[in-house]
């Protein structure tokens, strides 16, 4: 067994090429094999760019408010308590609703080492419904 005890990791920012606004990476882990995951806190508006996970990827809502949208369908809000689960090679984003902070934690597996496939950002216009 191995503990990594809260606050042994310093926060990280949301690097820009990725997201949309202030976002905050904390507790970054992987476990044997191939998962990692992190806690993800997105400032209000903030939000990821499109993406995919070769293996798909599970959001855990952990408190506030949020949005995500996978391609050509519309978006949807989430709250704590809830788990998304996204598809292998599905494009979508996630991030925060307008006026509310969003946490999740993001869990996927990697697949030859890669977890995610980032593409374009997601405009204002496309975010706001």
């Amino acid at each position: 067994m191995h503990i990594k005890r809260s606050g042994s990791q310093p926060s990280k920012a949301g690097p820009g090429d990725y997201f949309t606004g202030t976002v905050r990476i904390d507790a970054p882990f992987s476990g044997s094999g191939n998962l990692s995951g992190a806690t993800v806190t997105f400032e209000p508006g903030a939000r990821t760019a499109w993406h995919t996970h070769p293996l798909g990827q599970t959001l855990l809502v952990v408190a506030g408010l949020g949005r995500v949208q996978r391609e050509g369908g519309s978006i949807e809000e989430i709250r704590p308590g809830d788990i998304v689960w996204f598809e292998p090679g599905e494009k979508h984003w996630h991030g925060a609703a307008p006026d509310c902070a969003m946490t999740h934690t993001a869990i996927a597996e990697m697949q030859d080492g890669k977890a995610v496939e980032w593409l374009e950002k997601v405009s204002d216009a496309d975010y706001a419904p």
